[in-house]
């Protein structure tokens, strides 16, 4: 009688490139044509990379909220676009939809299209897919429906709208005539980027030719940094010896020894993803290509990153891609800047590329603090620019951690060929995503 060989495990799935299990994998190449930024290094992905090249930070004192009396004073205020520039964000529109999450995720998606040249009608609007979302979203229309009550006043009568993560998509898919698949990705810190991962799968799948994919997230208000900043997670501006002090822009400090917690930030973004043979088709610009995706999740605690997962996702990135860690020319850390999930992430890279690899490592975040969800996908849009144009952005505010053995190119950009880049994002709950991209000409 034959031996009876081990029960299969029916929670673990087999991430390799081969098996029909994953999703990602399907032999059509997927291309970004575009892309668009609002960021507090400037308005538009043009403007944030030309700051970042310059070794600028968006870190400030925060000046649109009252700070007195909460611990967080400094923060990552993006810049505002002239919203006379948009003929759909007129005045009734932006009295009814006050959340600043919803005219800035326009924003992007309009110029986006724009820039890609993808023209939506009715012979294509079916094969559109819009998967632009937030990981906090209109939290704030909620507070003020509150205080609203509190003050014996009713609240706006579009109040819920504005809180409704869905609702960006979908107000994105009807100002841009998309009618294609809505989908609204949540995945904390990573949501950008698991939007592209969704907007890959659904490309690879037939369902849709092209993809919105993006996120947006406005969360500077006293309520959401004070709650941050009782979980220790977050920067808090009150020690007088701190370095800090004499600039706020020192304070986000990636990898440093003396990093202190995360910035918090606002931003948003879009890319446009297509089938290359769409792309070509059409003739739309090819910016770069989603070679690789590695998702899963941590199973393992609500904040604190779990290094095996951590190097598990990076993994099946490369295993997707169907690269070795060596092919890979630069790795853009998640790296907040907070004492735990910088040193696990450190750690997982030494797992993947060792320890004596000198894979050049850094940390966007030094710049631009932590715009939520939309962190991913910005991320996302500076390496390819990166890529495009041979530059590494650096890791500013860096005051080496002894513990640390990476290059982590501190202070000031690098010339560099990258043919691959890896931009990891690891979010709360234990969301884990990890993208690879080719340059365009490889």
């Amino acid at each position: 009688m034959k031996e009876a060989g081990p029960v299969p495990d029916p929670y673990r799935m087999n991430f390799s490139p081969t098996s029909p299990d994953n999703g990602i994998s399907r032999g059509k190449a997927v291309v970004i044509v575009s892309h668009d930024c609002i960021t507090p290094l400037g308005d538009g992905s043009d403007a944030t990379f030309r700051n970042a090249l310059e070794s600028r930070s968006g870190i400030r004192r925060l000046t649109c909220i009252d700070t007195d009396g909460i611990p967080v004073k400094f923060g990552g205020e993006a810049v505002r676009p002239d919203l006379s520039h948009y003929p759909f964000l007129s005045a009734r529109e932006l009295k009814n939809w006050f959340s600043p999450v919803i005219p800035h995720a326009l924003i992007v998606v309009h110029r986006a299209l724009r820039k890609s040249g993808l023209i939506i009608d009715e012979s294509n609007r079916e094969r559109i897919g819009m998967l632009v979302s937030s990981a906090i979203g209109g939290v704030g229309a909620v507070l003020a429906a509150h205080d609203a009550m509190a003050a014996g006043r009713l609240p706006h009568p579009f109040s819920n709208p504005n809180t409704c993560l869905n609702m960006i998509g979908g107000k994105a898919a009807i100002m841009s005539g998309a009618g294609g698949p809505i989908y609204s990705p949540v995945a904390a810190c990573a949501t950008g980027a698991v939007s592209v991962a969704c907007g890959v799968s659904m490309i690879q799948s037939g369902r849709v030719d092209a993809a919105v994919c993006g996120a947006v997230d406005f969360p500077l208000h006293p309520t959401i940094l004070t709650g941050f900043a009782t979980m220790n997670g977050v920067f808090q501006s009150d020690d007088p010896r701190d370095r800090s002090q004499s600039a706020p822009a020192l304070s986000c400090r990636p990898f440093s020894e003396d990093r202190k917690g995360f910035l918090v930030s606002e931003g948003a973004a879009a890319l446009i993803l297509a089938s290359e043979s769409y792309a070509r088709a059409k003739g739309l610009p090819v910016e770069g290509y989603v070679a690789g995706i590695g998702m899963n999740s941590d199973a393992h605690h609500f904040v604190v990153p779990f290094q095996e997962t951590i190097t598990r996702c990076m993994q099946i990135a490369l295993d997707d891609a169907g690269i070795e860690p060596g092919d890979v020319d630069y790795v853009n850390a998640h790296a907040a800047s907070t004492r735990v999930g910088d040193a696990v992430e450190v750690r997982a890279l030494e797992d993947v590329f060792g320890r004596e690899a000198r894979v050049p490592v850094s940390s966007n975040k030094s710049q631009l603090g932590h715009t939520m969800g939309a962190s991913s996908a910005i991320e996302i849009i500076l390496c390819l620019m990166g890529m495009k144009e041979g530059w590494i952005l650096p890791t500013i505010n860096l005051l080496p951690d002894p513990e640390f053995a990476l290059d982590f190119v501190p202070h000031k950009p690098r010339r560099a060929d990258l043919r691959y880049v890896l931009s990891n994002s690891f979010g709360f709950g234990g969301c884990n995503c990890c993208v690879i991209l080719r340059r365009a000409d490889c």
